[in-house]
């Protein structure tokens, strides 16, 4: 990504209205001094999603999504920083510095962007072929699997003639050479037999990455011949372990979840019924890949793998894979049917949906998986299968999650708590593993309390002062940036003093640019979009105003105090110093007038 200054990036920024950006998305209606619509990053029936044009960002009061015209760009459309300034520049008409490329890293673009090129060519050439007197077959076959002449055309389905060099001679009469069709993946080139394709006299599923470019095919056979379904090898532009689909468009679903498939037909068959948060993974079983670029779009993801012993050891791969990457996973049961697809026909989407209201949590899954492998009915076998439940138990870190867990267990299996969770503290003793107990009120927690306490109040104090910038005045005479402890409230407080100062009044859009990652974003936006509160009268203003600052100012001292070397003389002045000041200010009455 190229470098932009701080001036470029607030210029593209201030030059695009957030309520415009955003109308585009989202139907908004003013209520005031904002506009509110149902929030895009989750569902809900009551619209709690702000944007604010004084402030030029956005919030949920929902979710906690929030930030301004970049972040609202890169967490809808998925792009980078990089890519929602070109967005973004395009739109105002801002001319933005060529990129730098050595020339291999511009050959290997231009490389990159040709076998995109061929791929697109090849989707539409199978596009058009499933729409004629040749694609018959194909057609029908799509038909009688019950997609509609809509979806067909929503995912691209295609057909790849039955003769085996039909879309090698068709992208050679398009100009591509036999080397670059060669690493399309599309065609082999063959010494004796020339070019050929490998894909031939199939249905065609094109995939395509989040932004929706064509990076490979699926294809299945048509008749008799193997292998049943056939994908194309890694490519430049394709890696199958990094590579979901239908992810185009479920990365737009307003659902809070991610459903996750085996097959293509399932994505398009759930997609169909209105379950647009469907996906898959390729051919493969799921990767930590899959399950970081799943991170991105959720923190939940149901399994909806088929109900076969095939599936169920998948699901059970999968499981760990998702949780080590932050996500919770439930499962979904389709017994009596195979997979979505044969479910959705046979009982509809409404079935379905009471089987996701249903699903079964994947800690609950795993260990009903388990009990087939003991004896419940042989008194060793309960006991050997509840000290695995306990094994299993001891996985999770908190002793309330893991107390959660024991009661869920112990309902299920009729077992006493009292009794499991023994076993759950003996079993983590022999293994090393002596579970946690409940903390004491030790000092240790009141300084934890303490600390809590002081984050809110740095929070609380810069909330005034971009809900009230007139109150600038009276806190910068008690207070600097350098008081607030915290990392990202400190980062804030220092650009929010400079506005103040500079400009004299504050800049929040600006403020959620200087952090990179999304929860510093969310944590600027909940700032800067929360309320204080009424206060019945100047004196408690002034009240509440004072005790946040003295509070703000004790922790600072503190703070200082925590990083002062003993022998440094004149750290030490300075600590005596800034607490008679701190003695003082507590005695000192603080206007606001």
């Amino acid at each position: 990504m190229p470098y932009y200054s701080d001036d470029l990036i607030e210029e593209v920024r201030s030059r695009n209205d957030i309520v415009d950006v955003i109308s585009q998305y989202v139907h908004l209606q003013k209520k005031g001094s904002s506009y509110f619509g149902l929030c895009p990053f989750h569902n809900e029936k009551t619209p709690s999603f702000s944007v604010t044009p004084s402030k030029q960002m956005y919030y949920c009061f929902g979710c906690g999504a929030g930030g301004n015209v970049f972040t609202f760009l890169m967490e809808y459309e998925n792009f980078t920083f990089g890519e929602a300034m070109e967005a973004l520049a395009q739109r105002a008409g801002v001319q933005l510095p060529e990129r730098q490329m050595s020339g291999e890293a511009r050959r290997e673009a231009d490389r990159r962007g040709r076998l995109l090129e061929i791929n697109r060519e090849a989707a539409r050439y199978f596009y058009m072929l499933l729409r004629s007197e040749k694609g018959k077959a194909a057609y029908r076959y799509f038909s009688g699997r019950g997609l509609s002449p809509e979806t067909m055309q929503k995912f691209g389905l295609g057909y790849s003639d039955k003769y085996r060099d039909d879309l090698y001679r068709y992208l050679r009469s398009k100009g591509y050479e036999d080397g670059i069709l060669k690493d399309s993946g599309l065609v082999t080139i063959d010494e004796r037999r020339g070019g050929y394709d490998k894909f031939w006299n199939r249905a065609m599923f094109p995939i395509m990455d989040a932004n929706s470019k064509v990076i490979a095919f699926g294809g299945r056979v048509m008749g008799e011949g193997e292998p049943k379904y056939l994908n194309s090898p890694e490519t430049p532009v394709f890696n199958k372990s990094r590579t979901l689909y239908g992810l185009h468009l479920a990365r737009k679903t307003r659902r809070p979840q991610m459903i996750l498939c085996e097959g293509y037909m399932d994505v398009i068959a759930l997609h169909q019924a209105g379950f647009d948060n469907a996906v898959a993974s390729l051919g493969t079983a799921l990767t930590e890949g899959h399950a970081g670029i799943l991170r991105r779009y959720t923190k939940e993801v149901y399994l909806s793998y088929d109900s076969d012993g095939a599936g169920q050891k998948a699901a059970l791969r999968a499981i760990p894979i998702l949780r080590d990457a932050g996500i919770t996973c439930k499962v979904i049961n389709m017994s009596p049917h195979k997979d979505p697809d044969e479910f959705i026909k046979a009982l509809g989407p409404e079935a379905y949906e009471e089987r996701i209201a249903r699903a079964e949590n994947s800690f609950m899954y795993t260990l009903r998986m388990r009990e087939k492998d003991f004896d419940l009915r042989d008194p060793e076998g309960k006991t050997a299968f509840y000290r695995e439940a306990a094994r299993m138990i001891l996985e999770f870190p908190d002793e309330l999650e893991r107390d959660n867990y024991i009661e869920a267990v112990a309902a299920h299996y009729q077992v006493g708590f009292d009794h499991l969770r023994q076993m759950v503290r003996k079993v983590g003793t022999a293994g090393g593993i002596s579970a946690r107990r409940e903390p004491l009120k030790t000092g240790k927690n009141e300084r934890k309390k303490r600390e809590d306490g002081r984050e809110k109040s740095q929070r609380l104090l810069l909330t005034w002062l971009v809900e009230q910038p007139k109150l600038f005045r009276t806190i910068s005479a008690y207070l600097s940036p350098s008081d607030f402890t915290e990392g990202v409230y400190r980062k804030v407080a220092e650009e929010l003093f400079r506005q103040m100062k500079e400009e004299g009044q504050p800049n929040p859009g600006r403020i959620v640019t200087m952090f990179d990652s999304e929860e510093d974003q969310r944590t600027v936006a909940q700032i800067c979009n929360a309320s204080a509160g009424e206060m019945e009268s100047s004196a408690d203003m002034e009240k509440a105003l004072k005790e946040t600052i003295l509070r703000i100012r004790q922790g600072s001292l503190e703070e200082e105090r925590k990083a002062l070397d003993p022998t440094d003389m004149e750290g030490l002045k300075r600590m005596i110093e800034h607490k008679r000041l701190l003695q003082e200010l507590e005695k000192l009455h603080i206007s606001i007038d």
